[in-house]
């Protein structure tokens, strides 16, 4: 929720690191509105499964080369390790051509835009080696030591295809500790309820309430730094609109809601790698009685964060691993927001191990409050023998 005593106050003084993270995500949710917007209702020809059958599309690319090529050019690419989900085997492929050429068109398209938000673009047209070697730079395995960057180009790629929610997350880690996380949500509603409605038939609806070219309807960028006590809310840029920092950012806190019986709580949409059967179990022995808001990707951390939920769970099935770009940018947003993010022991993430989540116990559980937090673990323990998990 906003914080209304606090929300008019100038947004947190941004570092260097932080700025620049901020201005890459705003043009990144930029870069994926259009795609979304033009392609994916038209085409299944931006869209590729990988080898593990997940999809992955132009925007998953696109954005990638996009952040990895502002990054290195802000900071000097000697300085700059990107651990990110996607690589260029698939990219590369003969038959992918028609896709490698949309991927180096549509980075160009949001390059060329760079001035419009604060960054200075690239001089020339970039080629598609510049392309391919801008997404292939993001080949760090992170590890406890140094700095780099975690990017998900695009979570929830599959809510993306079918028009729903998103989200671009973007980290810094500093020895093996998140130290500012960005999170675009580019579809996300300003309205709490519309987060109940498939995207699609929220653009439907809103197409026929009139509304000025200012109005802030659906879209955020949420931020933070370690340390901070804040966490803030920028809406998106506007076409044609130069982006000034703050950006009429919005300071956010997490729910006051402590009381199970009134609180809302989120989980994946899809079964693959979450168990809902486990979550509605435990919900019910909590005692949540609302429906469970199922959304794609880490808006779920933006719905705590905003206090629009109270509690995030995902049990993983066994052999899934969870990946520190899944959830870095999201777990320091929350902690900022005055959220509690742990596994099902209570113990901290650690985003130490490299590219997954080792040493986690069973789950990973976010709450608004502490004492919402400890009755999850509680309950955790004493139903996890019964599951089969």
């Amino acid at each position: 929720m906003e914080d209304p005593k606090r929300s008019s106050l100038s947004s947190l003084q941004p570092t260097h690191d932080l700025e620049i993270a901020v201005r890459a995500v705003q043009m990144a949710c930029s870069l994926c509105h259009k795609v979304q917007d033009s392609w994916v209702s038209k085409s299944g020809a931006v869209v590729q499964s990988k080898d593990d059958n997940s999809p992955v599309t132009v925007a998953d690319w696109s954005v990638q080369a996009t952040v990895s090529w502002i990054l290195s050019e802000s900071f000097g690419s000697s300085n700059v390790s990107i651990v990110a989900e996607e690589d260029i085997q698939n990219l590369s492929k003969a038959k992918a051509a028609g896709m490698l050429k949309a991927v180096v068109k549509t980075v160009n398209d949001c390059l060329a835009e760079a001035p419009r938000f604060g960054l200075q673009g690239p001089k020339k047209t970039l080629g598609t080696t510049e392309v391919l070697e801008a997404i292939s730079r993001c080949n760090s395995t992170g590890g406890p030591t140094g700095r780099f960057w975690a990017l998900d180009p695009v979570d929830g790629t599959l809510g993306f295809v079918r028009g729903d929610q998103y989200a671009i997350a973007l980290a810094l880690i500093e020895d093996g500790e998140v130290v500012l996380g960005v999170l675009g949500c580019p579809n996300y509603p300003m309205r709490r309820e519309w987060l109940n409605y498939h995207h699609r038939y929220h653009r439907i609806i809103s197409k026929l309430t009139p509304r000025t070219s200012e109005s802030w309807d659906k879209g955020c960028v949420l931020y933070a730094r370690r340390g901070s006590g804040e966490a803030w809310m920028q809406p998106l840029l506007h076409v044609n609109k130069r982006f000034l920092w703050s950006n009429s950012a919005k300071l956010v806190q997490v729910s006051s809601i402590d009381n199970p019986s009134l609180a809302t709580f989120c989980e994946p949409v899809e079964k693959a790698n979450s168990s809902h059967s486990f979550t509605a179990g435990l919900a019910h022995s909590v005692g949540l009685r609302k429906q469970p808001l199922r959304v794609y990707s880490m808006v779920k951390y933006a719905a705590i964060a905003r206090g629009d939920a109270e509690i995030f769970m995902k049990f993983a099935k066994a052999g899934y691993k969870e990946k520190i770009w899944d959830h870095a940018a999201g777990v320091v947003i929350i902690q900022e927001a005055g959220g509690v993010v742990s596994d099902a022991r209570g113990c901290p993430l650690d985003f130490s191990k490299g590219i997954y989540l080792e040493g986690l116990d069973r789950g990973v559980i976010a709450s608004a409050g502490a004492d919402l937090h400890d009755k999850i673990i509680r309950a955790v323990d004493a139903s996890w023998d019964s599951s089969s998990l």
